[in-house]
């Protein structure tokens, strides 16, 4: 591929690529855990249970492990908990990745639309983007919970090409993980990936992307704005 490459609009990512979640979401599995009456985790183990969203966190949580089902009763009850428990938790200290800012400015500068595609619950996605200012970058967000399938499923990015009115192929996604390269593949649009993220303990060498980039900032030099 040459760079740098035509697109018309960004989709990005949220956990692990705009904002470092990790410890809140973290402290909130614990807190559940806790009151569960079961052993705590470390921050680096539960880091590595991000990326598919929260129930697959709070099952892994459960389990120990990134693929077994926890028992139903016990799930069901976890749930709520854990929701609960994240909401106090949500914004304590999370913060923007490096880059960031000055990414999403230098996006803006440079005439791009911008949409935030993430798998987390829009209860806690609309509240995390207010509370580290970053709503108002955005044209539009969706959420794990705004449409019918969610990432790696390529409904989510679709949408957000019809929503700008344009083709897959000139539409760029930058993500952390394999959901984010999965679904740009299946969308027919550009991806790049940070390295700093979530991509479940992978290294994100191993996707099939079309850049990684350093931050949020270094991949507006590969890109420049449909004519």
């Amino acid at each position: 591929m040459e760079f740098p490459i035509s697109i018309d609009a960004v989709m990005i990512d949220l956990d692990g690529t705009l904002l470092d979640t990790a410890s809140d979401l973290a402290a909130a599995a614990n807190m559940m855990l806790r009151e569960l009456g079961r052993a705590e985790l470390p921050v680096e183990t539960i880091r590595s249970y991000i990326g598919k969203g929260i129930q697959k966190l709070v099952k892994r949580s459960l389990t120990g492990s990134l693929d077994d089902e926890p028992e139903i009763k016990l799930f069901n009850r976890a749930m709520p908990i854990y929701e609960r428990d994240y909401a106090k938790t949500l914004c304590v200290n999370t913060h923007p990745y490096p880059g960031v800012i000055e990414g999403l400015n230098a996006l803006r500068k440079m005439g791009f639309r911008l949409a935030c595609v993430t798998n987390k619950a829009e209860a806690f996605t609309l509240p995390l983007l207010r509370g580290t200012e970053l709503l108002d970058y955005f044209d539009i967000v969706l959420s794990g919970d705004s449409l019918p399938e969610k990432k790696p499923h390529p409904l989510p990015l679709l949408h957000a090409c019809k929503h700008f009115g344009i083709l897959p192929h000139e539409m760029l996604l930058i993500g952390d993980s394999l959901n984010d390269a999965e679904a740009a593949r299946a969308a027919g649009c550009h991806v790049f990936c940070v390295p700093y993220g979530y991509n479940e303990g992978r290294d994100v060498r191993e996707l099939d992307c079309d850049a990684i980039v350093q931050s949020i900032y270094d991949a507006t030099k590969l890109i420049q704005k449909l004519s």
